[in-house]
C-alpha cells in the first residue's frame, strides 16, 4: 500500500467513526505527512518495513531538530494511533509502536449519552413512515443493541442477520468475526425495515446490502453520519454525537445495568480487557474486583 493512502484511509476513519474536528485532522496530517517523508526515501518506504528501532532514530532527529517535548510528544501519540490503526486492520503484521519509549499523552474518549437522551434519539425517526425513516431508526436500534463500529453496521449484509434466532453476524478490525445477539425489539423494528421499507429502496445494486441510500446502494459510514446529526438536531441533543458515542453509550448503560466487563469485551470485540477498561471509563475499584473473580490466583494468599 502507498504511504500516503494509508494515511488518508486512516484520516478517513478519525473523521467518521471517531468524528474528530478538522484541528485534530489537521494535526495528524502533518504530523504523518512528516513521518511518511523521512521513510519515503528509504529502504523502509512501506510502513510494513519499519521497526521500533527505525521510530526510535525518527523521534530523536525531532530531538536534534528542536522540537518540544511537547510537540514530539504529541508526533509519537500520532503514530502509535496510526501503526495500532493498521495493525488492527491487518494491514501490517505488528506495531512497531507497542515498546516505542515516549511521553504518554492522556487519550480522549466520547462521553456516553444518558439514558433519556438515547431514549429520544432512537424515537427521532419512528414517527416517519418514509422508507429512509424506518432505515435510520433500524440502524439506530441495531447500533445501541449491539454496540457495533459503524464500519462494521454499513458493511453488514442480509445473510449476516438472523431474525429468527436473534443475532447478527460482523466482521471487526483485522477481519474478526464476532456473534452478537440481538433484543427482540431491535429485532422487530429491523423486520419493519426489511419487510416493509428496504424493497422500495432496492434499486438492484447492491443486492446483498442491508442498509441501502436513496439511490439503492450501500450506506456509506459518511451517509450514516449526517443520518445520525440530523435525528440529534431534530429532538435537541446537545453537543457532539458521533457513531462512537453510541458504541461508548451501549457499553457503559451495559455495565451500569450489570454487565460483567469480560461479557462487554466480547460483544465490543476487544483483544485486550484493558481497552474494555479504557473505553468505559471503568473505576479501577471495579476492574479489580473483575480481576479478583476472574484470576485463579487471585484468593491466594
Amino acid at each position: 500500500m502507498v504511504m500516503h493512502e494509508a494515511i488518508d484511509g486512516f484520516l478517513s476513519y478519525l473523521k467518521v467513526e471517531r468524528g474528530v474536528s478538522p484541528h485534530t485532522l489537521s494535526a495528524y496530517r502533518n504530523d504523518l505527512g512528516q513521518l511518511a517523508e523521512f521513510f519515503s526515501g528509504t529502504p523502509k518506504n512501506k510502513w510494513g518495513k519499519v521497526t521500533e528501532e527505525d521510530l526510535s532514530s525518527y523521534v530523536l532527529i525531532l530531538r536534534k531538530r528542536g522540537y518540544s517535548d511537547t510537540s514530539r510528544s504529541r508526533k509519537v501519540a500520532s503514530a502509535r494511533s496510526f501503526f495500532g490503526f493498521l495493525h488492527d486492520e491487518g494491514t501490517i503484521p505488528a506495531d512497531p509502536t507497542e515498546y516505542l519509549s515516549s511521553p504518554r499523552l492522556g487519550r480522549s474518549l466520547p462521553t456516553a449519552l444518558s439514558m433519556e437522551n438515547m431514549e429520544r434519539l432512537l424515537a427521532a425517526p419512528s414517527s416517519d413512515p418514509e422508507p429512509d425513516a424506518m432505515r435510520d431508526r433500524a440502524m439506530l436500534e441495531l447500533l445501541y443493541a449491539c454496540g457495533m463500529r459503524v464500519s462494521e453496521l454499513v458493511s453488514l449484509d442480509m445473510d449476516d442477520i438472523n431474525l429468527t434466532e436473534g443475532f447478527v453476524r460482523c466482521f471487526g478490525k483485522g477481519s474478526k468475526e464476532r456473534i452478537i445477539p440481538v433484543h427482540p425489539q431491535a429485532v422487530e423494528i429491523l423486520r419493519t425495515y426489511i419487510e416493509h421499507a428496504r424493497p422500495r429502496l432496492m434499486t438492484g445494486a447492491s443486492a446483498d446490502a442491508l442498509f441501502l441510500n436513496h439511490r439503492g446502494k450501500r450506506l456509506t459510514r459518511q451517509g450514516f453520519w449526517f443520518v445520525l446529526k440530523a435525528h440529534c438536531k431534530r429532538v435537541g441533543i446537545e453537543g457532539k454525537v458521533t457513531p462512537h458515542t453510541l458504541r461508548h453509550s451501549f457499553a457503559t448503560h451495559l455495565l451500569r445495568g450489570g454487565a460483567p466487563l469480560r461479557h462487554v469485551q466480547e460483544l465490543l470485540g476487544h483483544a485486550s480487557i484493558t481497552t474494555t477498561q479504557i473505553y468505559t471509563h471503568l473505576t479501577s475499584d471495579h476492574v479489580r474486583t473483575e480481576y479478583d473473580k476472574a484470576h485463579p490466583r487471585s484468593g491466594a494468599a
